[in-house]
């Protein structure tokens, strides 16, 4: 699980919205520019300090919001 290595809420950091470890980066910026069909690669060209496990624990947090809501 890559959420709690790489996912972090801290109230005083974007007013504790989930954001990428030891960044700025919030995980909906991430989330958004995958649904708006931005690559991996692409992602990681506008932001090289981030990593493939970094977008990919964005998509494991979105994940698991789906799941513990219970369905659609």
């Amino acid at each position: 699980m890559l959420i709690g290595k790489r996912i972090e809420m801290t109230p005083r950091i974007m007013h504790g919205k989930p954001v990428i470890k030891g960044t700025r980066i919030p995980v909906g910026l991430i989330l958004g520019y995958l649904s708006g069909g931005m690559t991996l690669d692409e992602i990681l060209g506008e932001y090289p300090t981030l990593t493939r496990e970094d977008v990919l624990a964005c998509l494991e947090y979105a994940s698991c919001i789906v799941d513990s809501e219970g369905g659609v």
